[in-house]
């Protein structure tokens, strides 16, 4: 199909792109990696009669260690995550989440701002972002705001951003030399959103958890933490009993919808199948 008509914009700067949010309201749309916005369009789905691209501004590319904090530009690519040498050394969670999202094609384009604001529980980024105690920097036309990540996703296409809000940062402290670190995706074929995913940081001391964040990609109407399974393994040894009852309670707070890649039984297996392998390979990773 093709969309129905629209004016393009193609703003030098963020207040500019902030004034025609602020001008042309529900009518206009941000245009980031354009890879769920664009075939939206096309269904006629998505109807903006204004598309604001944000491709042309500076300053909302690069990676960058800041103190204790990597912090990322929204227009970052999926392909420039996966290259950067500061995420290679200090977050290689990211890295392996982004090899993971869809082919070599969307990645050179794809960015992880517009994967964040886009709310959708499929896409990898919300966990992973959670997991990472991320937070965001939304600006708009009464300045700049701060938001967690555990407070942006808010329901399945709806986060805390305002319609004349941009993201333009991505804040993630950096974790702790010894974490241990892993992402386990399962999805049906190359390109695909997941059936189920686990991102998963864990820090022993000795043969105890010090400390564990598990978050999970599509398997509720939001990405979210295992809480539970969380507070179980602090302090605990990591063993096949704990690991299999920290799988347990992962499951049992899931909320998937049954689709094409698989029913809600089946799901909320995989969850914990996922889990499995996160915690194992995050284990094998992390420093002691």
């Amino acid at each position: 199909m093709i969309p129905r008509p629209f004016e393009y914009h193609a703003p030098q700067s963020l207040p500019e792109a902030i004034n025609l949010l602020t001008e042309y309201g529900d009518e206009a749309k941000l245009l980031a990696g354009g890879h769920s916005l664009l075939p939206m369009m096309k269904l006629r789905f998505a109807q903006p009669g204004h598309l604001i691209d944000l491709g042309k501004i500076p300053g909302l590319k690069g990676i960058t260690e800041v103190g204790n904090e990597i912090r990322i530009g929204s227009m970052t690519t999926e392909n420039e995550l996966i290259w950067s040498e500061v995420l290679q050394r200090k977050c290689p969670l990211l890295v392996e989440g982004a090899r993971l999202i869809s082919d070599p094609q969307v990645r050179y384009m794809g960015t992880i701002g517009g994967d964040i604001a886009h709310g959708d529980p499929g896409n990898d980024h919300p966990a992973l972002m959670l997991a990472l105690d991320a937070s965001f920097v939304l600006q708009g036309p009464s300045g700049e705001r701060v938001v967690a990540a555990a407070d942006f996703f808010l329901g399945t296409y709806y986060t805390a951003l305002v319609p004349n809000e941009i993201l333009t940062e991505i804040r993630i402290p950096t974790p702790d030399a010894r974490t241990g670190q892993c992402y386990s995706k399962l999805k049906r074929k190359v390109g695909d959103f997941a059936t189920a995913a686990s991102a998963v940081l864990l820090r022993m001391d000795g043969t105890s958890v010090d400390y564990v964040s598990i978050a999970l990609t599509n398997l509720g109407p939001v990405a979210f933490k295992a809480s539970e399974a969380e507070s179980f393994l602090l302090g605990k040894e990591l063993n096949e009993q704990t690991i299999q009852q920290a799988c347990q309670l992962t499951m049992s707070a899931c909320d998937p919808v049954a689709d094409l890649r698989g029913d809600i039984k089946y799901k909320i297996a995989m969850a914990g199948v996922m889990t499995d392998r996160a915690l194992r390979t995050a284990h094998s990773r992390a420093t002691r």
